[in-house]
């Protein structure tokens, strides 16, 4: 290899591998610290296949320390591949509620988010004083929790990337095939990967990397299975609403779904990933109301092709902070999410035309800001 090429990004290929030897040694030495500890690790509400993997990749760390993990999350896996992973896998997953004693547990992890998209389960641990331990993500800095130790990337693809550096390089865990939770690990690394990069496409060399050290240990058989899976009736319902209801404005199209049940929340994403593969479209927003144990959430995804356009700087720009100064949503390269509180306007009591009022106002509300945005008025959205 000649220097030329060992320079990519005005960063040399041994000033990378430095760096990645740095934070698989911080990440080393903060859970030896905690030896023999019970952790839980936090995962974003309704999470997704990176957030899921990186997880049970923790877990496998942790244990060569002697420390307990249970991963906790809020909201339903609902999308039909993040099930068949969670069976297949046979990843043990402990949905929060609170009911739940967190004073249980001698630190927290918070992987594929920062505290932002978890906020329930982030006032509890405070209130229960659980410290916070670790923070492993591929987004863009977010500053609603400081923990001891922060691995933060975004110019990788997926947090899957990183728990594969950890893994290969990591001197953490010696993988070998011949151990059933090695492949399963692996396969669920890969899946994470694949998914949180639009298969590869928007992969950095970081990705590629993991995933060929990956490949070596994944098990094809399972990762075939969990790919396959097909989408729901409800699911293409949903799409097939969202095409008849979108509005493309400067190539950008725009939907609100409406009101939808716990378990259809991850249509959400998959619509705008069905969304941008139109014709002349280079940004999907959906958002809809979701309906869950009596509350309330107006949730939205973002997805671009366009390189000229940053999700978490469009999100926190568009939708701002709450009251505490915390931003409703933010992204990553290529995608981002958002959630807003309906708040105490949330509830079914006044019935269906009461339901309807309600999301007119909140969808005519959503769309007004993303309008001013981009730079068009709103009567755009009847023609």
């Amino acid at each position: 290899m000649t220097d030329e090429s060992k320079v990519k990004n005005g960063k040399s290929e041994d000033d990378r591998q430095t760096s990645e030897s740095k934070a698989s040694s911080g990440l080393k030495d903060i859970l030896e610290a905690h030896r023999g500890g019970h952790h839980v690790v936090v995962l974003q509400n309704f999470p997704d296949p990176d957030a899921i993997a990186s997880a049970y990749a923790h877990k496998l760390i942790s244990r060569e320390f002697d420390i307990e993990v249970d991963i906790l999350h809020s909201g339903e896996i609902s999308h039909q591949q993040n099930r068949a992973m969670v069976k297949l896998l046979e990843i043990e997953l402990l949905p929060y509620d609170d009911s739940l004693d967190l004073s249980k547990y001698d630190g927290a992890v918070f992987v594929d988010n920062q505290g932002t998209t978890a906020e329930n389960i982030v006032a509890a641990l405070e209130k229960a004083n659980v410290p916070l331990l670790i923070t492993v993500d591929h987004h863009e800095p977010q500053e609603r929790i400081k923990t001891e130790y922060r691995d933060i990337r975004p110019k990788v693809g997926a947090t899957a990337t990183i728990y594969a550096e950890y893994l290969e390089k990591g001197g953490l865990v010696e993988m070998d095939k011949s151990k059933r939770d090695h492949p399963l690990v692996a396969t669920a690394l890969f899946h994470g990967l694949l998914t949180d990069t639009g298969g590869f496409i928007y992969a950095t060399s970081a990705d590629f990397h993991a995933a060929a050290f990956l490949s070596e240990f994944r098990d094809s058989e399972l990762l075939g299975q969990i790919m396959s899976q097909r989408r729901s009736r409800q699911t293409m319902e949903i799409i097939g609403r969202a095409l008849e209801e979108r509005v493309i404005v400067e190539n950008y199209s725009i939907v609100g779904i409406g009101y939808l049940r716990a378990e259809d929340r991850d249509t959400i994403p998959q619509v705008a990933d069905f969304l941008l593969t139109e014709e002349y479209i280079h940004t999907a927003i959906v958002y809809g109301i979701v309906l869950e144990d009596g509350r309330e959430t107006l949730i939205g995804s973002l997805r671009t092709s366009k390189a000229t356009i940053d999700p978490d700087d469009f999100i926190k720009d568009v939708f701002g902070k709450d009251a505490a100064g915390h931003y409703f949503g933010g992204g990553k390269m290529t995608a981002g999410g958002f959630e807003i509180p309906v708040g105490f306007l949330s509830g079914e009591d006044g019935g269906d035309e009461y339901l309807e009022l309600k999301w007119r106002v909140y969808d005519k509300q959503i769309k007004a800001k993303i309008y001013k945005k981009i730079g068009v008025e709103q009567e755009s959205d009847n023609g």
